[in-house]
């Protein structure tokens, strides 16, 4: 399935933290475009050991995108109401660091007597002061690398999602192109055999201008460049001919699987100039105008494919 590298995917497990205590730990899973997958990583301390196998689901799964994993955790609110009746399942102070605290104090006192001292809950918040359950590594391991699986299957979900809407644009998007085509092309014989009078104008003029001289080889010199000149201006038909293959090479890729970003991108490339080869070429100023049209959604075209993987 044609997927898009714009998503999102979260996940949740549980974690004991012992003495009947436990964290909810959340993971998320984010991605936006880019070029190349591009994989990274925002875990707590606890999680940085399901890295690995965090970064191996995703290779596996995803080929393109800027993805990142988050994870974060917090004390089961009910576990810990459960757990007020012994102080130590939640967190015990550490005495020697608390001491060594209080001496600091004194000290900064002395040096600064208009100093305030530290509140309760500064003193809690202070690095090393509480000592809280953590939990066994392999549990952490464990949780993060299962909800980081769920989070990636969301991910995938949405991806898939959003890439059959975008499916659905860019098929829309070469009908009105293949319209374009189907009104234009049938009127070009009309468009030349107008730039064949208005041609014709040009070399009676010159055949006008000639009629003194005493050959009509500086006038069959003439002709021959207007010729030329109105034989490349008006063949187009090359063209079209290209551009009718490109939609459909558009349409064979999106009706596929797998990625097909960088296909897209390189055919959008390829109409383009198509487009542009019309426009220099045109001998009306419908023609003009339906190339102008054409490079209008190709250019949407290309904004879309831009979020495909």
């Amino acid at each position: 399935m044609i997927s898009s590298m714009t998503g999102y995917g979260s996940a949740s497990r549980q974690v004991s933290l012992g003495a009947g205590v436990v964290a909810d730990l959340q993971v998320e899973c984010r991605a936006v475009n880019s070029r190349f997958l591009d994989l990274g990583f925002r875990l707590p301390d606890e999680c940085r050991g399901a890295e690995p196998a965090l970064r191996e689901m995703a290779t596996h799964s995803l080929s393109r995108g800027k993805v990142e994993f988050r994870a974060a955790w917090r004390v089961n609110s009910g576990a810990a109401g459960a757990a007020k009746s012994n102080p130590h399942a939640l967190g015990a102070l550490q005495q020697d660091r608390l001491d060594a605290l209080y001496t600091l104090q004194e000290k900064a006192q002395e040096a600064f007597p208009k100093a305030q001292e530290l509140s309760i809950a500064e003193v809690l918040r202070w690095p090393g002061i509480v000592s809280e359950p953590r939990g066994e590594e392999e549990g952490w391991i464990a949780a993060t690398v299962e909800a980081g699986r769920a989070a990636l299957e969301a991910l995938i979900e949405s991806r898939n999602s959003e890439g059959k809407a975008l499916v659905g644009v860019l098929t829309n998007i070469t009908s009105k192109m293949r319209e374009i085509v189907k009104v234009i092309e049938p009127k070009v014989p009309e468009y030349v055999s107008q730039y064949q009078e208005k041609l014709t104008e040009r070399l009676s003029e010159a055949l006008a201008a000639q009629e003194q001289a005493k050959s009509g080889t500086e006038l069959m010199e003439r002709i021959r460049q207007e010729v030329v000149l109105y034989a490349v201006r008006i063949d187009i038909a090359e063209e079209f001919a290209r551009l009718k293959t490109h939609l459909q090479a558009v349409d064979t890729a999106l009706a596929g699987k797998g990625p097909v970003g960088k296909r897209l991108d390189f055919l959008m490339q390829e109409l383009n100039r198509e487009a542009n080869t019309l426009s220099s070429k045109s001998v009306s100023e419908e023609c003009t105008q339906a190339a102008l049209e054409l490079k209008l959604l190709i250019e949407q075209m290309r904004e879309q494919v831009q979020n495909l993987e």
